[in-house]
């Protein structure tokens, strides 16, 4: 027990000891997302001008280019760590390329409001971060009752340009079955800006 407390107090001792600093600030940046191939992928409902049925490799499932926009909350705990509580608008999707010349090709549409809890561990200007997101679907296009949450996971790394400005990569998986089998698969670069609150 003597060692637990011992423990116990060298924490709340660092930690009061601790610089603390809060800071707030935007990301911007593109989506590059596509739907991944599950057991379903040659099943998609296709039109023939005689009504939806379903028809093997109707589709092939290209990348699509959209964007996102959010606000992150970077808490610095240690020159090496921070905990950065998001929350961003996402619109992710999918190219389906029709094999069939009866076939209409379609973009696939998810809009999401999300949010993401990011583990940023800093190397001198460096920083690599992950953690989970949860997102809930807003608005969609040429895609038939697609699930309304999706749980993911997030892995990137970023640089600091400067004291205020950083650019950033991503990619997020998630792991719920958005519709036949497929889930979303996004990769992300943008920029960030963050407001310095230190004094």
């Amino acid at each position: 027990m003597k060692k637990i407390y011992f423990l116990l107090f060298a924490l709340l001792s660092t930690l009061s000891f601790a610089q603390v600093t809060f800071n707030p600030g935007i990301r911007v940046g593109a989506n590059i997302s596509h739907l991944s191939n599950g057991p379903a992928q040659d099943y998609f409902y296709y039109n023939d001008n005689q009504g939806y049925h379903y028809g093997s490799n109707a589709f092939d499932i290209k990348s699509k280019v959209d964007f996102y926009v959010g606000f992150q909350a970077n808490i610095r705990f240690a020159k090496f760590y921070a905990l950065q509580p998001e929350i961003y608008y996402t619109r992710q999707g999918a190219k389906f390329e029709s094999q069939k010349s009866t076939v209409s090709s379609k973009t696939v549409t998810l809009s999401y409001v999300g949010a993401a809890v990011v583990n940023k561990f800093y190397f001198d200007k460096f920083n690599i971060h992950f953690g989970p997101t949860l997102e809930l679907l807003t608005d969609h296009k040429d895609i038939d009752t697609p699930t309304e949450a999706d749980l993911g996971l997030l892995f990137g790394t970023g640089y600091d340009i400067t004291k205020n400005i950083g650019v950033e990569a991503r990619i997020k998986k998630g792991f719920v079955h958005i519709n036949n089998d497929h889930t979303n698969v996004t990769f992300q670069l943008g920029v960030y800006y963050t407001f310095n609150l230190k004094k």
